[in-house]
């Protein structure tokens, strides 16, 4: 890391700290390019290696036969056509490509088209960054979303102790303000700390090891799935409110709304930031027009508390309930972190866009919670069982007009829109931990829409089979929430302190000082509501953080596994230099001609044998050698959805020592089996005589369980290239110990 003199602003610069198409790629370490080095010298004979890669059969670049294209199997575009020459010895697909299928695929693949839009090129990366009135909205609806029904949390618990104990709710709502805001600037601080973005898994992992860190972030994952579930919950009671005839539909519309979300979503971090914006501010209007009006209904009668309605208690009046109903209060500041793990996603500076649009949530966040509180203890209201808090303190604010309707209709909208901040978080989250080798690698990949499409999926399920499980209850599922965000919280507080305490840059004691008392409130609150709310629910939260834990264990030792399998470390035998495979003789243009499926004779076979190359790695120098083995012109084809991945595997290619030829295509769209298998048959319909023998790399699990951790590439492209004549696909497997 390189850090500033000041301790302000820090910048990681290791590799891969931004959010790009590239991040799947991840560069070699030195030893691993020395050993690369190695192998590549001992590649050849005794008697040294001949002077440039073998000539080939075809012109790998497509250049030639450019006049004349012909139909394509994979669609109506030639496939010549479709590349054009970039950098050299570089080739850039001009289009995306759909790898062909059934006439039903083919008409999903229309429909997806026109729900989600065109896919986005590698570079559009940069264009698809929020400014701060769009991250505004977009990244708070989660935590603006939370004064509706957060005050009734809270309230609901107090109840249970009869009307006279709703005035706790005052001294409650400060203490509550008093945490929002130490929080809130612990994570301001956290964003100029890591400014690529950096939630609770990566401050606690950096700072407090693994495991702490991988409890963060299975907090993190139970609270943004509970995010979904609660915010659609609490919409679709707000709708029922207003309208009791829809409340049998309560689940099938919850499920609905959490469909529109992902597809919301899944067409990409602007899109879905121009949809979601201007609920978040209506309803923030709509909430300070009831402050507004409420309050001066109020000063008009000298701020006298009107009576709440006389409810007999069912339980005592003790430090327990005082406790749970702090809880419960609390769960209005689940959506603070969202900043943290989305400063990428901000417009330049990010890191400062981010820190001036999280200040902007917690002080919005204190007004509208401590300014609800206050005006529902000023009209003596009280929690019913069929009509929400929120809708009473309206009806009572507008008895008449449309404006009760207006702001029912702003609170279930930005309700059902607030999950739209654990769409955000969660698929970074997994992206970081993916990065870290303690999730699947397919949460790396970015879809055509430059979103983590893997992530909103997996999170939409989850949330959508919650959401069924407990039948769109908000008061049932709030239980489960506060467990899981406030070991998040705790966690990264601490680990902040520990941050400072290494680093000490100028005023680090004063920072040390504020991550403490986030630290400790966030605790205080986390054992509260564990203790308090562990026979409520809390205990799912309390065994899922365990497992989720040794989940992610459990898959980082088998990429660990697999890394050590595929590791460049050259045996000490095997620096004895071998015979050098003479290429086998091209043949004339007399004994040329006869398509590829049609020669019998041995003679009549011109080969050419294709390695697509992913990463150098011994799966690849392995399909490599058994190329170059058969005595056949041989050619490397590496995907890279942008140019700095290109320029980083032509340098590690180089190392090696260039002793294949390379094609390298840019594939914008990051788009692997498309155009790969648009290539290839390219390649066939510029020689159809000559036969391609495709070795791929295929890497064999003991377990089944483990299939789901790769992404099976070889299956895929076999499939594509089943109706291409000419082209075989061998699969080199490499077996793991374990």
């Amino acid at each position: 890391m390189r850090r500033d003199g000041g301790g302000g602003h820090e910048d990681d610069g290791a590799p891969g700290s931004v959010v790009t198409p590239s991040a799947e790629f991840p560069p070699l370490a030195e030893d691993e390019v020395g050993a690369l080095r190695r192998i590549g010298e001992q590649w050849c004979a005794g008697d040294g290696c001949p002077p440039g890669p073998p000539e080939l059969p075809v012109d790998p670049s497509l250049r030639r036969h450019r006049a004349a294209p012909v139909p394509s199997w994979f669609g109506r575009l030639a496939p010549i056509a479709m590349f054009e020459v970039g950098d050299p010895g570089e080739l850039v697909a001009t289009e995306p490509a759909n790898v062909p299928g059934s006439r039903l695929g083919r008409s999903l693949t229309r429909i997806r088209r026109g729900l989600l839009g065109p896919p986005l090129t590698s570079a559009a990366v940069l264009y698809e960054r929020m400014r701060k009135l769009v991250a505004l909205p977009v990244l708070s609806s989660d935590l603006l979303s939370s004064v509706a029904y957060g005050p009734e949390a809270m309230l609901a618990v107090l109840v249970l102790a009869g009307s006279g104990a709703l005035g706790l709710s005052l001294p409650l709502a400060a203490v509550l303000a008093v945490l929002m805001v130490a929080v809130g600037l612990s994570y301001r601080q956290t964003v100029v700390a890591y400014p690529h973005g950096a939630g609770s898994y990566v401050v606690a992992t950096d700072n407090l090891g693994v495991r702490p860190g991988l409890a963060a972030a299975a907090g993190l994952m139970v609270d943004y799935v509970l995010t979904v579930a609660v915010s659609v919950a609490a919409g679709v009671s707000a709708v029922t409110s207003a309208m009791p005839g829809l409340a049998r539909f309560t689940v099938p519309l919850g499920v609905l709304i959490i469909a529109v979300l992902l597809a919301g979503n899944l067409r990409g971090v602007r899109a879905a930031g121009n949809l979601f914006v201007w609920p978040t501010y209506v309803f923030v209007l709509a909430i300070a027009a009831v402050l507004v009006v409420g309050y001066v209904r109020a000063g008009a009668r000298g701020f006298e508390p009107v009576p709440p309605p006389a409810v007999s208690g069912a339980e005592g009046l003790g430090l327990l309930l005082v406790l749970r109903a702090f809880a419960s209060g609390a769960v209005s500041m689940t959506g603070i972190e969202a900043v943290s793990n989305a400063v990428p996603a901000f417009r330049p500076p990010e890191w400062r866009n981010a820190r001036t649009t999280l200040g902007w949530m917690i002080g919005m966040l204190v007004v509208l919670f401590v300014g609800l509180t206050v005006l529902i203890h000023l009209d003596g209201l009280a929690p019913k069982p069929d009509v929400t808090l929120l809708s009473q303190l309206a009806r009572v604010t507008f008895p008449t007009g449309p404006w009760y309707g207006l702001v029912q209709a702003a609170t279930a909208l930005i309700l059902l829109l607030a999950a739209n901040t654990a769409f955000n978080g969660f698929p970074r989250l997994l992206f970081f931990m993916a990065r870290a080798g303690h999730a699947p690698r397919r949460f790396l990949h970015m879809g055509d829409r430059l979103a983590f499409s893997d992530g909103l999926v997996a999170l939409s399920v989850a949330a959508g089979v919650v959401f069924v499980a407990f039948r769109g209850h908000t008061q049932a599922l709030i239980p489960l929430y506060a467990v899981g965000v406030f070991l998040a919280f705790t966690l990264s507080q601490i680990g902040m302190v520990v941050h400072w305490r290494r680093r000490r840059n100028p005023g680090w004691r004063r920072r040390a000082g504020v991550n403490a008392v986030g630290a400790v409130l966030s605790g205080l609150v986390l054992v509260t509501a564990a203790f308090t709310k562990f026979a409520a629910g809390a205990w799912v939260v309390i065994v899922a953080v365990p497992l989720l834990v040794l989940l992610s264990l459990t898959i980082h030792r088998h990429y660990r596994t697999l890394q050590r399998s595929l590791a460049l470390h050259p045996s000490p035998d095997s620096r004895r230099r071998r015979p050098a495979v003479a290429p086998a003789p091209l043949l004339g243009a007399e004994e040329r001609g006869a398509p590829a499926e049609a020669q019998e004779l041995p003679q009549q076979v011109r080969h050419l044998v294709v390695v697509p190359v992913a990463r150098l790695n011994r799966a690849s120098l392995r399909a490599l050698a058994y190329a170059v083995s058969l005595g056949q012109p041989t050619l490397a084809v590496h995907i890279a959805p942008e140019d700095p991945e290109a320029d980083l595997f032509r340098e590690q290619w180089e190392a090696w020592g260039d002793h294949v030829r390379l094609e390298i295509i840019v594939s914008p769209y990051r788009a692997v089996i498309g155009p790969l298998a648009h290539y290839l048959e390219a390649l066939h319909v510029s020689a159809p005589d000559v036969l391609l023998t495709v070795i791929v790399p295929e890497v064999v699990v003991r377990r089944r369980w483990h299939r789901p951790l790769h992404s099976r590439a070889e299956q895929r492209l076999r499939r594509a290239l089943q109706a291409l004549p000419g082209v075989v696909v061998t699969s080199l497997p490499v077996h793991l110990a374990d």
